[in-house]
């Protein structure tokens, strides 16, 4: 599982310098932040050799000519496409740095208007979680790079999905799956789920509506921009369940769920719950076992949940017979317990506490929204930003509709420490934490060692000069002395991992040694 985030990103008190151009500025200015040198690497091009975006995943694929811009992921944007957008775009001399694979596995890039920061492979919430937070301090430490660099604008970024304008923006989550399991079952079994899954991880968000203008408090920030149950964009007529069929493994083995409608989060009790309580009904999904419900009309229940922060609302299902969020929920957890206890012998996580960690805070959780949602101030997003909220609103009298709330909704989310509200709050121990700083810190220069990850992030730690290319499914070597470039395939993605690869990167200085030991032990 992984994680894709978008940055919100902002100059403030400029407004003519174009956004992609801005986010490129984030990427460049990490490569040189020196602090993180070691593990950053350089300037890396991407390999679309293996990418598809407009496959789906229901047996066809989507023509170009017909796509939205914002669907091609498989190019590279350039400085020619800037300008076109209109805006300054700083020194035309000035090379355009749009893409870095990173030394922890991960990869730093330009999407569209925003940089994101898309996180390494891992088998497990936690180190989801924790290399998702390693992302925020990269983000953090191109912030402080910029600031300091002259001829820069200053740039804030921001961990949240809107403008308030009417423009969001995402945070996906990836999962590996087995092929085998037909694809209408992941749509029936995931799409309650998914409904009423932001109980747990939404992050909150001021204002009802695509452009905020109605007064309120909502549960979600990315609800109100859903319009369809299932398809292929992720930027227009955005799909609860989303079809792109580009599994970034052995296509006949694999398929890589993309998710699209989760809420980017700080708070890692919510993040921890939206990776493990996904994994877990995805396991159920695969073994038959999830649980057998259908919402009359999902997209509309789907907001409605959104702005009834109190959870007191019945939902219509198909059947013509209602539930609350929270009793769907609970059907997927008890669901999930009967699941486990059936298969724990053979379960992937059994042994290893993850999956009796998810559960029980599962349920610790529901308990506490049942009775009383403002008890996990300390442990949910969107309850931690709707009690602060209120406590400004009480001091100062303010309505939902006054600007200053808007302001703070804001400033919850930049990942400035010293600013980001979030972050106050973990700095007095108000958040629960899962993982320390420390670990987080380290995700940053390290890969996790049970993925191809770990193959992906020594290269570039040990032999990033040589090279010129990575994705998910390959790294490619350019060897000036033998005039051709080797691309390794890492397809299979619990391959490359500490316990095969270590060995042989600690036994190997010289890239060409390395090479010829790897390509001997695979053959």
């Amino acid at each position: 599982m992984g994680a894709e985030t978008e940055y919100g990103i902002h100059a403030p008190g400029e407004t003519s310098f174009n956004a992609t151009w801005l986010s490129t500025q984030v990427v460049h200015a990490y490569s040189r932040e020196t602090s993180h040198r070691a593990s950053a690497g350089g300037e890396t091009r991407w390999d679309y050799t293996d990418e598809d975006p407009l496959a789906d995943a229901r047996g066809w694929s989507y023509p170009r000519s017909a796509a939205h811009p914002s669907q091609l992921t498989d190019t590279e944007v350039t400085a020619a496409q800037i300008a076109l957008e209109g805006g300054e775009t700083g020194d035309p001399t000035e090379p355009l740095m749009m893409n870095m694979v990173l030394g922890n596995g991960a990869r730093l890039y330009v999407d569209h208007a925003h940089p994101e920061y898309s996180s390494p492979e891992v088998t497990n919430p936690l180190d989801a979680v924790r290399w998702d937070a390693a992302g925020d301090l990269v983000a953090l430490a191109a912030v402080r790079r910029i600031a300091a660099t002259d001829g820069v604008p200053a740039i804030n970024l921001y961990k949240n999905n809107t403008d308030n304008k009417s423009v969001s923006y995402g945070s996906h989550e990836n999962y590996l799956m087995p092929r085998a399991v037909p694809f209408k079952d992941i749509v029936s079994g995931l799409t309650p789920f998914f409904v009423t899954r932001a109980i747990m991880c939404g992050a909150g968000r001021v204002g009802i509506g695509q452009d905020g203008s109605g007064a309120g408090f909502q549960i979600s920030q990315r609800a109100d921009f859903f319009e369809a149950e299932v398809g292929l964009e992720t930027t227009i007529r955005r799909p609860i369940i989303n079809t792109r069929d580009e599994p970034h493994a052995v296509a006949e083995k694999y398929r890589r769920l993309h998710v699209i409608i989760g809420d980017a989060n700080l708070a890692q009790v919510s993040n921890y719950l939206k990776f493990g309580t996904t994994a877990l009904v995805l396991d159920m999904i695969e073994h038959g076992t999830a649980p057998q419900l259908e919402f009359a009309n999902p997209v509309a229940t789907l907001r409605n949940i959104s702005h009834d922060w109190e959870l007191r609302e019945r939902h219509l299902l198909a059947d013509g017979s209602t539930a609350t969020a929270l009793e769907v929920q609970r059907q997927y957890l008890n669901a999930a317990i009967a699941h486990c206890a059936a298969n724990g012998s053979s379960h992937p996580e059994t042994g290893d506490g993850h999956t009796a960690g998810v559960l029980a805070k599962w349920e610790q959780v529901l308990d506490g929204l049942e009775s009383d949602p403002m008890s996990l101030s300390g442990q949910l997003e969107w309850v931690a930003k709707l009690s602060l909220l209120q406590q400004y609103r009480a001091r100062d009298k303010m309505a939902w509709t006054d600007p200053r709330l808007g302001l703070i909704d804001l400033q919850w989310s930049d990942v400035r420490p010293e600013k980001g509200l979030y972050y106050k709050l973990l700095q007095h121990g108000r958040m629960e934490r899962l993982v320390t700083d420390e670990s987080i810190a380290a995700a940053v220069a390290n890969p996790p060692t049970d993925t191809r990850a770990y193959f992906r992030g020594r290269c570039i730690q040990e032999f990033g000069a040589n090279v010129v290319g990575a994705s998910w499914d390959s790294v490619i070597f350019e060897l000036p002395q033998l005039r051709r470039l080797q691309r390794i395939s890492t397809k299979e993605p619990l391959r490359g991992t500490r316990e095969l690869t270590g060995k042989l990167f600690d036994a190997n200085t010289e890239v060409a040694g390395f090479l010829a030991q790897l390509l001997a032990d695979t053959h």
